[in-house]
């Protein structure tokens, strides 16, 4: 089976906010993927289409797939390190929140194969 990957990891966005995006490439042509990324207004859109540029390059230089027939046969985002801040309040009291991150698996299959 013909197919190139690239990973990205300690994305600084939620792996909850990265899957509403993931969901709408998966299965997708990379042309109608990357057009979809291009278009979406949320920050993890940005970050995963960087990845997904990244495998169509590995899938053209590294394994010298033909890219018209490349589609996007897996991505996963997985929950990765959690930084875990303070935020000062009222009265000396103080709330914790969370700066989260993701990793982000892409993988591209050829059609025909």
């Amino acid at each position: 089976m013909s197919q190139a990957t690239a990973k990205l990891r300690s994305a600084r966005v939620s792996s909850q906010k990265a899957r509403l995006v993931a969901n709408q490439i998966r299965g997708k042509h990379i042309e109608e993927a990357l057009g979809i990324l291009t278009f979406a207004t949320q920050k993890s859109a940005h970050i995963i289409k960087k990845v997904l540029e990244s495998a169509i390059a590995n899938a053209e230089h590294n394994q010298g797939l033909d890219i018209d027939s490349l589609f996007v046969s897996t991505i996963a985002v997985d929950e990765s390190f959690t930084m875990k801040r303070v935020r000062a309040r009222a009265r000396g009291r103080a709330d914790r929140y969370f700066k989260r991150s993701c990793n982000i698996a892409l993988t591209l299959e050829e059609k025909g194969k």
